[in-house]
């Protein structure tokens, strides 16, 4: 049976093999491009460096203990951040909780101070904006608009199912167009206000009909939406 010519890559693989053990068998010559090898010892299979893998070893060192602490190192930083998001965020609820705690309880002492027309101050009386604008100003430090139609402006709207105490619930007591009047949300639909002439600082709640009928919207003052956001 005729040899077939090798290709030069298959040669040399053969010529790799024969360094090995196999040099001591009977393999036929390789040819290449018609040419016979002159043997397995020949010059060219003498250059060919024999395949040491130390050196390829030596250069892959498994890393060592303070290595690898290195590299846990690294990754601290996003733990940390995450550590750090988590206290904010629960910062930044304690916080609007705070506000809202102390808003209640400034609004709840105030109740039975007469209604005023234009009223600011608990010694005079309050009319409904006056109250709010006091409640807000005493308990945390906020400054509201002067009307309750400029505070339905000035706040950020919030569903009915999402009312958290301390948010403003508005109403429209003169007409379908214009907001009149306005109450600090407590819980479970009732809130605080100081109503109209002849009555003083009470709660009421949102399920009673005149109120129900007349409820334009809650909104929740831009500075305690800021705190309540943060994280």
């Amino acid at each position: 049976m005729p040899i077939k010519p090798l290709t030069a890559a298959a040669a040399l693989a053969f010529a790799l093999l024969a360094s090995g053990p196999l040099q001591a068998r009977n393999i036929p010559a390789p040819v290449i491009d018609g040419a016979v090898v002159a043997g397995l010892g020949s010059p060219l299979l003498g250059q060919l460096p024999a395949f040491n893998p130390a050196p390829s070893l030596a250069q892959s060192v498994v890393p060592d203990v303070a290595t690898v602490l290195a590299g846990a190192a690294t990754e601290q930083p996003a733990d940390a951040a995450t550590d750090e998001h988590d206290a904010a965020v629960a910062a930044a609820s304690a916080n609007i909780t705070d506000l809202r705690k102390s808003l209640i309880a400034m609004a709840m002492k105030l109740r039975d101070t007469r209604y005023v027309r234009g009223g600011r101050d608990p010694a005079t009386g309050f009319d409904c904006s006056g109250f709010v604008r006091y409640v807000f100003a005493h308990a945390v430090g906020m400054q509201l608009p002067n009307n309750s139609a400029s505070q339905f402006l000035a706040g950020l709207k919030v569903k009915k199912a999402d009312m958290q105490p301390g948010d403003l619930v508005f109403f429209r007591t003169h007409g379908k167009r214009r907001i009149s009047h306005v109450g600090i949300y407590i819980s479970n639909g009732r809130f605080i206000h100081s109503p109209s002439a002849g009555k003083s600082v009470e709660i009421s709640s949102l399920h009673e009909s005149y109120w129900a009928k007349r409820f334009a919207g809650a909104k929740r003052p831009e500075a305690m939406a800021q705190v309540a956001g943060k994280g």
